[in-house]
């Protein structure tokens, strides 16, 4: 960090050349066509994709398998382990859970499968979010496997994304991990002491712990924010780090989503 006049500035090109930063847990370190590719540019071509795939019919079933596809293709190139992928992927059991249920509340026509009662109308919805929800999901999975957070925070903001928001998401990377690790000692510290949750007796000083939790949380954020003060934060860090993006960059990035939208416009069509 070095000092300026009136903003502070971050000096990012060590921890580019350097291994992983703050919030790349996600990231999967490879050499591939899709890691090397500016993170502005991935994040507008997975952005124009995931809308090309909301925009199709929910009827055009092979439109979707031909964007899963896609996506597994570009997971490909850049050589993620596909058993990771689909790891993370469990993160949308909520929405799976909630689509299975939709059939049996929709409305009128109604068919019978296994004696059971199901709406038309609710299964094509049912299909829509799988469908939809799956591939945004295993996108997202795909660029925050292949961009590391600190890029991709630069990226949101390169693309307009208003400062605020962009700085709160990377003091929220920063910091989760330091509250995690108190939390941690918290846990240690009680149970060096002979406690074990067990029951609702318990709950009162779990609840005591979060509230210390919560309190120290909120003094270190102050101690943060009057550090920045006095290095000259306004509101505004700039980071040193600008990488190069070119034309073949976004010619590379924008092909995915051009084809998705060729392949949305003929569902269209052919319906």
């Amino acid at each position: 960090m070095k000092l300026s006049p009136d903003r502070v500035v971050l000096d990012t090109n060590n921890a580019h050349e350097h291994g992983h930063g703050v919030g790349d847990h996600l990231y999967v370190h490879r050499h591939s066509l899709v890691h090397d590719l500016p993170a502005q540019v991935k994040t507008v071509a997975a952005i124009v994709f995931i809308f090309m795939v909301v925009l199709t019919p929910v009827h055009a079933v092979g439109a979707f398998a031909v964007y899963l596809g896609l996506v597994f293709v570009v997971v490909k190139i850049a050589d993620l382990p596909f058993p990771l992928v689909l790891r993370r992927m469990l993160i949308e059991i909520p929405f799976v859970l909630f689509a299975v249920l939709m059939p049996f509340f929709g409305p009128e026509p109604r068919v019978e499968f296994l004696g059971l009662s199901l709406s038309q109308e609710g299964l094509w919805s049912a299909f829509g979010i799988l469908a939809k929800g799956t591939i945004g999901v295993a996108t997202s999975i795909t660029l925050a496997a292949t961009t590391r957070a600190r890029d991709l925070l630069q990226g949101l903001e390169t693309i307009g994304v208003p400062d605020l928001l962009v700085q709160i998401a990377s003091f929220m990377l920063r910091y989760s991990a330091v509250v995690t690790d108190d939390l941690s000692r918290m846990k240690v510290a009680r149970e060096s002491r002979g406690f074990s949750a067990t029951g609702i007796k318990h709950w009162k000083v779990l609840a005591n712990s979060a509230g210390a939790l919560f309190i120290r949380s909120y003094e270190r954020g102050e101690r943060v924010h009057l550090a920045m003060l006095s290095r000259g934060y306004n509101g505004t860090i700039i980071d040193l780090y600008k990488p190069v993006v070119t034309k073949k960059d976004w010619r590379t990035a924008m092909a995915l989503p051009i084809v998705a939208a060729s392949i949305m416009v003929i569902a269209w069509i052919t319906l």
